[in-house]
Order: structure tokens, then C-alpha cells, then sequence
């Protein structure tokens, strides 16, 4: 990688992106936007010539790091190949990625709806499941998010869901399983399992069973926390969507192709929904990409009766001429047995001696390159470290914290009062253990903030 300093560049790129781009969830006069030169591996950097490690992915979904020569040239061919095509025809590159994708999906979840992204797929997921069963509603955990689109967002459970939540959108919500931080009164993951999967059952029959096509679940939910659902969950909610007739829909997005160590989160679980929303890592956020992988049962409604609805782009040559690279390098490289391999043996272990260390962490959750540490102003209390959705002097602690690891040149994710840990599948180990050591020195600006 080269880091050759331009700020007269880097000001005009600022420039431009200042006066005429319009920025996601974002107050427009009150960002200010790294401007950013160039990316490679697990790294980034800006114009004055400072290199961030990325300990974001992105939005978590860098899974092979930036600019993976193969896949760089897997692209480069197929533009000079095809471009792009309708999708009413058949194409070598799409139908290949369906192929790819279809072979590593759990049970029979083996035909691809293609989409430009995660919320669009689960716009689509939510479709299908409606006119499967012929019934309207929808539930979903209140800490999730599943997009921005309209559909999506009135599913997703956080903050971002209320300027646009119409309540007629069809969607319940309810509270999904977290020791943590508990809405049961729980004392063991046995006892949170059981009791979150009576209140779901309870809602199911206050609402109607038969007015609920679907219930949708990240696997492991990903902006919202990395809560693992404790063992029996999944299993009992697919129970409970074969008792009463329910689609059984998970989102992994985020979760999946190698995150979690495995290709899906699913497999860590060893449970099969009727369908399956994915995008992100599938080609590492190269080309825009995303998807449904649909079971036979489902697949089956649309058999003679068309299904109503499609993308112009869906299954784009140029996007998915990215997935089929970006899953074979993914396959030759052992990419996902080494994000298992790292999460065991380096991330887990740091994290842990962090929560030992730093009195302003409260909890430690993850699995593979898909880490959570919950920050708190008490320990004992569970205070957290910023209140719920916290803009402006509200948030200094966390802004506070999330300045210090730029300064130590390490990127995070931040989203309330947690900091993710989520690089690239593929970082080396020297790579990791240095970001690990940033979040060390960020997280003593943390303590500042505890009692």
C-alpha cells in the first residue's frame, strides 16, 4: 500500500461531498466526513496520509478485507465479458453466485432470489412469506435492524424505525432473549430461553396465529448488540413457526459468510428457516449484492402463480461475478475456519482480560470476527455508558472513546453504548492483536465516565 500525503486533494474531495452529497442518518450540518485516499486489506486511509485500521469492515462487510486481488480481477473480466443483462435471462455469473450460494445454505434452502442489497431482501422475504400464507402481520425483536427501506424499517426494532414507523405497516414487536439485560427477570440462559420463548408464543396467540405470515430474526443480531441467543432458541422459534403455520425468516445479512466463523450463523445452530435473507460479505461489499435463499415449501407457491415482484439489477453479471470470486477466495484461503480460529483464540481471550482491566466494560459477547463489548457507567447497576439513542453532550462518553482509538489509529464501530469488533474475516493475527491494543488505550478514556 502506498501513503503518498495530498491534502490540496483531500480538500476537494471534502469540498464536493460538503456541497452536493446528502448523507444516511445523518443531521447534514453537523458530520464532517473523513475524506478517504485509498484501502487495502485491513486498512484505510486519508489524503494527510494517516492509516486506520478498520476495525468496522465497513458496515461490516469487508469480510475479505479491501481490494482482494482476485476478486479485483474477477471483476475486471466480467466487465470486459458482460457487463450487465436483464434478469429474465440466464447468465453464466448469476447463475454460478446462485450456485455457490445455494451449495453453503443450510437444508434446502437452495434457490436465490437476487437483490440490490440486505433491505430490499428482506422487503422480498416479507413479500413472499405474505402471499405464502395469505396473512399480513409480521414479528420481529425490538433489538434488531433489518434496512432502511420502508418495509424494513418499520420490521427493525431500534431508534431509526420510529420517523418513519406509520403503525400500519403490519409489524408486532417483541423482546428476543438477552441475559444481559433481561426483560424476563432471568438468572440463567436456560431460564431467559424458556421465558423469551413463552412471550413469544403469548404474542403469537394475543395477535392471532392466524394473522402472522412471518416471524424474522438475525440469527445474531448485529447493529443491535451481537446478543448470541442462548441454545434452544432458534430451535424452539421454528417450533413454534411449524405449531401455528408461521414462515420462519432469518436475517444474515450481517451474520453471514464467514462472520461468525461458519458461512452462516445458522450453522452454529444447527436450524433451517424457510427463508433466508442475505447481501454484505457475500462479496464482501464490492459490487451492491444481496439476496433470499427460499426453501422448496416456498419456492413452491411461485411454481405457476408468478411471483410479483423484481429488480432491473437483480443478480447484476458485475456483482455477481464478485460473490463467485469472493466465495471461492473465501473456500482457498480457509478464510472462514480462520476468523473461528481467531475469535477463539485472540479475540475472546483480549476481550475478556479488557472486561477484567476496565471497569467501564459490562459485558463480553461474540463469536468469530463478530465481537460486542458493552460499555457502562457501573458495573454492578448495569448502567449503560450513554442513555438509550443518545445524540449531542449525551453521548460525550462514547464520542469521547471512539476519538481516542482514531487517534491510536484504529477505526471502530460505535452504536450507543457499545463498541463492535468486527474486522475483516481475513486480518492476520499481528494485524488484530494491534487493534486490540488501541481498544486497550481507548477504553481507559472510557473508564473516566464510570463511578
Amino acid at each position: 500500500m502506498t501513503l503518498q500525503p495530498n491534502p490540496q486533494a483531500g480538500a476537494a474531495v471534502k469540498a464536493a461531498d460538503r456541497a452536493h452529497v446528502f448523507h444516511s442518518w445523518s443531521a447534514q450540518e453537523l458530520i464532517d466526513p473523513l475524506a478517504v485516499a485509498g484501502a487495502e486489506g485491513s486498512y484505510f486511509w486519508d489524503y494527510d496520509g494517516k492509516r486506520y485500521l478498520d476495525l468496522a469492515s465497513g458496515l461490516v462487510y469487508t469480510n475479505i478485507g479491501y481490494q482482494h486481488p482476485k476478486v479485483v480481477a474477477a471483476i475486471q473480466e466480467q466487465a470486459a465479458r458482460m457487463t450487465t443483462f436483464a434478469p429474465a435471462f440466464a447468465v453464466e455469473a448469476r447463475a454460478e453466485a446462485a450456485r455457490l450460494i445455494a451449495g453453503r445454505t443450510p437444508g434446502d434452502l437452495d434457490k436465490i432470489f437476487f437483490t440490490n442489497g440486505g433491505a430490499d431482501a428482506v422487503e422480498h422475504a416479507v413479500r413472499m412469506a405474505r402471499l405464502h400464507t395469505g396473512r399480513p402481520k409480521v414479528l420481529s425483536a425490538y433489538r434488531s435492524y433489518h434496512g432502511g427501506t420502508q418495509q424494513a424499517v418499520n420490521i427493525t426494532g431500534d431508534p431509526r424505525r420510529w420517523a418513519s414507523d406509520s403503525g400500519t405497516a403490519g409489524v408486532v414487536h417483541f423482546w428476543a432473549p438477552f441475559l444481559y439485560r433481561s426483560r424476563f427477570y432471568a438468572e440463567t440462559e436456560e431460564q431467559e430461553c424458556e421465558r423469551a420463548l413463552e412471550h413469544l408464543e403469548s404474542t403469537i396467540v394475543f395477535e392471532g396465529p392466524a394473522t402472522i405470515a412471518a416471524i424474522i430474526l438475525e440469527t445474531i443480531p448485529g447493529t443491535a448488540g451481537i446478543m448470541m441467543p442462548p441454545a434452544g432458541y432458534l430451535a424452539g422459534v421454528r417450533e413454534l413457526c411449524d405449531k401455528y403455520g408461521i414462515v420462519f425468516v432469518l436475517d444474515e445479512v450481517m451474520a453471514g459468510f464467514g462472520r461468525t466463523g461458519t458461512w452462516f450463523a445458522a450453522d452454529l445452530y444447527d436450524v433451517v428457516p424457510d427463508l433466508m435473507t442475505f447481501a454484505k460479505g457475500v462479496n464482501s461489499g464490492y459490487v451492491p449484492l444481496g439476496g433470499v435463499a427460499i426453501s422448496a415449501r416456498i419456492a413452491e407457491t411461485f411454481a405457476e402463480r408468478p411471483y410479483p415482484g423484481g429488480l432491473t439489477y437483480s443478480g447484476h453479471p458485475l456483482a455477481c461475478a464478485a460473490a463467485v470470486a469472493t466465495i471461492d477466495v473465501m473456500a482457498e484461503e480457509g478464510i472462514v475456519e480462520h476468523a473461528a480460529r481467531l475469535g477463539a483464540e485472540v479475540v475472546e481471550p483480549a476481550l475478556r482480560d479488557l472486561a477484567e482491566r476496565h471497569p467501564s466494560v459490562g459485558d463480553v459477547r461474540g463469536t468469530g470476527m463478530f465481537w460486542a463489548l458493552e460499555l457502562v457507567r457501573n458495573r454492578e447497576t448495569r448502567e449503560p455508558l450513554v442513555p438509550y439513542n443518545a445524540t449531542g453532550q449525551d453521548n460525550t462518553p462514547m464520542a469521547a472513546f471512539s476519538a481516542s482509538a482514531k487517534a491510536h489509529g484504529v477505526w471502530p464501530f460505535v452504536n450507543m453504548n457499545r463498541t463492535h469488533v468486527v474486522p475483516p474475516c481475513n486480518i492476520g493475527e499481528a494485524e488484530l492483536k494491534e487493534g486490540l491494543a488501541a481498544l486497550d488505550r481507548a477504553l481507559s478514556v472510557a473508564d473516566e465516565y464510570t463511578e
